[in-house]
């Protein structure tokens, strides 16, 4: 993909959102559309385990894409009209592979279905959803390939920086992998969204802290911040029920996020500040599942402390 400029402008927010990104890089808002490639997951398939990890659904975290069954193609038309029906001027778009192990099959295949949901002229690029155990030169070589020809991103799954974490939500990867997929996808001019949970069990405050300061200091160009949920018929739901857990609560998640947009470069675009599972799934914490009003309340508590910091200095 061409070097992108350099955001310029970040208005109120104090961190560089998505939308300023798309308006940046391609001129106007881009929609993401949420289609299933039809992948499994090597922690699924007996390969590096079974049951995926402890957080993971069914659905492989998809469960907002589109039906699998049907061809990519079909996908993104259908997941177009939803869009076009709740918001009006949509022009550009992103095919986004969101459920499972996106990487995971043989090139050809992956050719096949990259190339089908890149053609459609209001697609201006792809997202990847991936492990970091699950990209090999050659399919970095396909990526980059590709990305000649419209913007390519992909988005690693890293959790944590924590090797006991990482074990205790049976991953199969460690963070060494995750360190080694950023670099040659950086290497290779592929741009890196890094996904982290804020929340896992037996995680507090520092720990967290310090999973967002290390994935920074790594050649990233996003990072998706996303709130643990519990989902039902998952193992974490199961571990929760016989013994839960402490989970964040509305006050103290949009506090900590603004603490983590503090230490978080203004070149690295914020592609999510929390997450909501499917509602008929939500175990907890249930207040996650309206994230219209968790977004909202992180806005509020943003310009509460402006107002607060701006006084202060005033004084």
């Amino acid at each position: 993909m061409k070097d992108q400029k350099k955001p310029e402008i970040f208005g109120e927010n104090r961190y560089y959102s998505l939308n300023r990104y798309f308006q940046n890089t391609f001129g106007e808002k881009v929609y993401r559309l949420s289609i299933d490639g039809g992948f499994t997951c090597p922690n699924r398939d007996g390969t590096v385990g079974t049951g995926g990890c402890s957080f993971c659904s069914a659905g492989g975290s998809g469960d907002f894409a589109a039906d699998r069954i049907r061809p990519i193609s079909e996908q993104l038309l259908q997941a177009r009209e939803l869009i076009a029906g709740k918001t009006a001027n949509c022009r550009k778009y992103l095919a986004y592979f969101q459920a499972y192990t996106n990487t995971y099959a043989g090139l050809d295949e992956l050719r096949e279905k990259y190339e089908q949901a890149l053609e459609p002229e209001y697609i201006v690029g792809m997202s990847v959803a991936t492990r970091p155990d699950c990209l090999s030169d050659e399919v970095i070589g396909l990526l980059t390939e590709l990305s000649k020809k419209k913007a390519v991103y992909v988005e690693l799954g890293v959790q944590t920086i924590h090797e006991r974490s990482l074990q205790e939500i049976g991953s199969g990867f460690t963070f060494s992998d995750s360190r080694s997929a950023i670099e040659r996808l950086h290497a290779a001019g592929i741009p890196v969204i890094v996904h982290l949970i804020l929340g896992l069990p037996k995680e507090n405050r520092q720990d967290m802290i310090d999973s967002v300061r290390t994935v920074c200091a790594l050649p990233i160009h996003g990072i998706k911040l996303q709130l643990l949920h519990v989902l039902r018929d998952t193992r974490l739901a199961g571990q929760y029920e016989k013994k839960p857990f402490d989970l964040f609560e509305p006050e103290a998640y949009a506090d900590f996020v603004i603490d983590l947009l503090e230490l978080i470069p203004k070149h690295v675009v914020i592609y999510r500040l929390t997450g909501d599972g499917p509602k008929k799934l939500l175990l907890a914490p249930l207040w996650s599942g309206d994230k219209k009003r968790v977004l909202n309340l992180i806005q509020k508590r943003l310009r509460e402390r402006d107002t607060w910091q701006a006084r202060c200095c005033s004084t």
